[in-house]
């Protein structure tokens, strides 16, 4: 048994739904996997302000935090490059 012949589409015919639904369907799943591999970077946590101890420390607790934050900056950054949609 054969499956039965499906017509071609009128030139200038709207596409069909379904079809069209299956590549999105099937892209949001790709996209939604790509994300769990390669989740986007969070933020450090911003430190307390009574944490220092205000003796001057060099590093200083925020001056820790700042570079921590140079360093979150520039992985959200690659990691728009690498999910532009998002």
């Amino acid at each position: 048994m054969t499956a039965p012949e499906v017509p071609p589409a009128a030139p200038g015919a709207a596409p069909d739904a379904a079809s069209d639904a299956a590549p999105n369907s099937a892209q949001t799943a790709a996209q939604a996997l790509d994300e769990q591999a390669d989740p986007m970077p969070t933020p450090p946590p911003e430190p307390d302000f009574d944490a220092c101890c205000g003796n001057g420390c060099d590093p200083c607790i925020f001056d820790l935090h700042d570079l921590e934050m140079d360093r979150y900056r520039q992985a959200l950054r690659a990691w728009r490059e690498r999910h532009p949609g998002c």
